[in-house]
């Protein structure tokens, strides 16, 4: 009978549907964090990015966990608004065991298409190890 094997069993499936999302979603990971070459072929890493807009300004989320405000270069060439700068190591880095180091260090940038339309103000701060960046639109 099909319903005896225990591939049917919906508690099986479901596993196994479960295990793949969180492969896949583990591979997505990997990739977002991925070192990639810059202009000056200096090791870098991309930060994920939320992009929203509403009738008066574009708002662009970069996760940056462990970057000052400070540290960070925005721009805007052409339709894009590049987000640069730096994830410096801990000094505690220096003297510690390593059991785990997920979090990207060093150089960054993101090169952040927006949406058609002009900018006349750029707006940024830190919020919960988040760059909340604000472009307002202009008339």
């Amino acid at each position: 009978m099909a319903n005896d094997d225990p591939k049917n069993w919906p508690r099986n499936w479901m596993w196994g549907d479960a295990l793949d999302m969180l492969a896949r979603a583990e591979r997505l990971h990997q990739q977002m964090f991925q070192p990639v070459r810059g202009p000056a072929a200096q090791p870098t890493w991309a930060p994920p990015v939320d992009v929203l807009e509403t009738d008066r300004e574009v708002l662009i989320i970069a996760a940056l966990p462990g970057v000052s405000e400070d540290a960070v270069s925005l721009a805007l060439d052409g339709s894009c608004l590049v987000i640069a700068g730096a994830r410096v190591l801990p000094p505690e880095l220096r003297t510690a065991g390593i059991h785990r180091l997920e979090l990207p260090q060093g150089r960054f940038e993101r090169r952040v298409p927006l949406p058609p339309g002009r900018y006349d103000q750029i707006r940024h701060r830190a919020v919960d190890g988040c760059l909340q960046v604000s472009l307002r639109k202009s008339v």
